[in-house]
């Protein structure tokens, strides 16, 4: 267990709602305390891009910040580090604000992350909040296990859930930042399923097929569904992370 001398205030979801404490963050400790401690560390990868014109550009960010805050909250043996805020977010780039570093650059900087972290921590979890980031993530881990570095990752999922900033990824941020949902701006984008919009979306990415950016519907989403469904992806990452069984991809 870590000595922690500060601890940084988070995000802890649950059923009932949103509540704040105490964990370690990496950027507030200092070396002598990881000595010998070869921790656990938790790595929120996400994505700045837009999400429609009621959500901010962190929405990926802010979800994997969360559901690495509920996993400290229960684990307190874990240590969470800064997250990574930009991935692969081409699809995103006919809108401004987006910002993609792309594939190869997202590859090179989660390998010589865990590289680097795998010296010193025991194991390295990467907290996906951004689904474009997924072949690229998973090749990085595949790499860094294939290495003998014991990586893995889990997604911030929501099963049943609309494709890109509708009702679910609303309800989630109504739960954990209420004050960055524009609700009066919120608005119905294409509602297809993903499956039939993914060929246009690969030829002309995300504005071929959604004037505002939206995939799904975000009228109706409330706070109380979010925590609803933080909570889930939290209880099902939770149990992912003490089984520890990588599979194909090193998904937990």
């Amino acid at each position: 267990m870590l000595s922690v001398r500060r601890a940084t205030t988070l995000l802890s979801v649950s059923a009932a709602g949103v509540r704040v404490c105490d964990v370690p963050l990496l950027r507030e400790l200092t070396w002598p305390e990881l000595r010998g401690t070869r921790p656990t560390v938790v790595v929120p990868v996400g994505s700045v891009e837009q999400h429609g014109p009621h959500l901010p550009l962190d929405t990926d960010v802010r979800i994997a910040d969360a559901v690495a805050a509920g996993l400290l909250a229960r684990a307190p043996e874990l240590v969470v580090a800064p997250a990574i805020a930009y991935g692969a977010a081409g699809e995103h780039e006919g809108f401004p604000g987006t910002v993609s570093i792309g594939h190869e650059a997202l590859r090179l900087l989660l390998v010589e992350y865990g590289r680097s972290a795998c010296r010193w921590a025991g194991r390295l979890l990467f907290v996906n909040g951004h689904g474009g980031n997924l072949a690229t993530l998973v090749e990085a881990v595949e790499r860094l296990r294939h290495e003998g570095r014991d990586a893995a990752w889990v997604p911030c999922a929501t099963p049943g859930g609309d494709p890109h900033a509708g009702r679910s990824e609303t309800s989630l941020l109504a739960a954990i930042a209420p004050n960055a949902v524009h609700a009066d701006r919120a608005e119905p984008g294409n509602t297809a399923p993903l499956s039939e919009l993914l060929p246009a979306m690969r030829a002309g990415g995300t504005a071929a097929v959604s004037r505002n950016g939206v995939l799904g519907n975000p009228l109706g989403a409330s706070a109380e569904e979010g925590h609803r469904l933080l909570a889930t992806i939290v209880d099902n990452c939770l149990a992912a992370l003490r089984k520890w069984s990588p599979g194909p991809g090193g998904r937990l």
